[in-house]
């Protein structure tokens, strides 16, 4: 009786999954494949100024991230979190924790 109750399912759901596709929808067009477009790709703008360049990045006419690269440094972003128009600054674009690693005292 076990071993009936235990083949009934697994029967029944090889037959799911054996029968056709009926509820298929009639006009199914290939996805196009291909290289990114240039609409595919945010607006990225770059400013050159004397003491380094500033990129700025748009989605929907709304400046979302600006990456600063001094002549001298490293460059970081300054990212917009919430869509308020504060900007946070970052070293990178990770979300790694990087705990702070000061030398407090030596000796």
């Amino acid at each position: 009786m076990r071993v009936l109750f235990l083949l009934l399912p697994l029967l029944l759901s090889g037959l799911a999954v054996a029968a056709a596709p009926s509820d298929r929808p009639p006009e199914l067009k290939p996805v196009p494949d291909g290289p990114p477009g240039p609409d595919d790709a945010p607006p990225v703008t770059i400013k050159p100024g004397s003491q380094g360049r500033v990129v700025e990045y748009r989605a929907n006419g709304r400046l979302y991230m600006l990456k600063v690269i001094p002549r001298v440094g490293k460059p970081y972003y300054l990212i917009d979190p919430s869509g308020e128009g504060k900007f946070v600054r970052q070293d990178t674009l990770t979300r790694d924790v990087q705990p702070p690693m000061w030398v407090i005292k030596e000796w």
